[in-house]
């Protein structure tokens, strides 16, 4: 069975680098877990080098763009983990849950596995943080539809704790929010090709036609001057960490 990602994931790795501030936040999260199972793991990013690393991912094309120094890594679905229970330590799941089929019971599958924290980067689908959405509307709809709720994760793994992450303006991970101070960088399509809701939506061209239209003519950097004076910005990205 091909996953998304199988058409996504090409050249993945090469537009999304992990960012060191962002790994930080994930490792402090992790407390003194020693081994630990990422679930939805793709090419490996936020890994730590300095603990047992068990990976779980569904995309062979993701598979195959892993580095020969990442860990260990086997094909299959957070809905279905082959391990015991309380196998690990930690469990972490980074910006992947909307995309599975069954988010509850992924999310319950990483609690039985993990005797610890599980450690999930998400984002909050209520939140209204990133211009580019008066572009391209339909990236609410998207997000309203494919991310689980804040209050979903209490539900399904029992007492969290919600911190927010925010973005770096030169973060190196490009997903979607990446280059909320860099807008020139959603006119390009390798970058686009590297953010999986570019692939969800219908005909984004006239959206673009009209922000590159506002970034030659100055309305962008009037219409938004205070981002640039910002080093960091909240865009809704949540670190849901269980308390045990």
């Amino acid at each position: 069975m091909r996953t998304s990602y199988d058409t996504i994931g090409v050249n993945y790795s090469d537009l999304r680098k992990p960012d060191s501030r962002i790994g930080m936040v994930i490792s402090n999260a992790l407390g003194t877990a020693k081994t630990i199972l990422n679930v939805g793991a793709g090419t490996g990013s936020y890994e730590p080098a300095d603990r047992s690393v068990t990976a779980i991912e569904p995309s062979s094309e993701m598979i195959r763009q892993r580095s020969a120094s990442a860990a260990p890594v086997m094909q299959g679905y957070a809905e279905n983990l082959p391990f015991d229970d309380n196998s690990f330590d930690a469990s972490t799941a980074i910006l992947t849950v909307h995309h599975w089929a069954d988010k509850e019971k992924g999310l319950k599958e990483m609690r039985r596995v993990t005797r610890g924290r599980v450690v999930i980067l998400t984002f909050d689908p209520l939140h209204r943080g990133h211009w580019l959405a008066d572009y391209i509307p339909q990236l609410v709809t998207l997000d309203e539809g494919q991310m689980p709720r804040m209050t979903d994760y209490e539900a399904w793994l029992g007492p969290v704790e919600t911190t927010p992450v925010p973005i770096p303006h030169d973060c190196t991970d490009g997903f979607l929010g990446a280059y909320w101070r860099r807008p020139e960088a959603y006119l390009d399509a390798k970058i686009r090709a590297a953010i999986s809701c570019f692939w969800a939506l219908d005909n984004v061209a006239p959206a673009l036609k009209k922000l590159a239209g506002d970034l030659n003519s100055g309305a962008w950097a009037r219409r938004y001057s205070e981002l640039l004076e910002l080093d960091e910005y909240d865009l809704g990205y949540r670190l849901v960490t269980t308390n045990c």
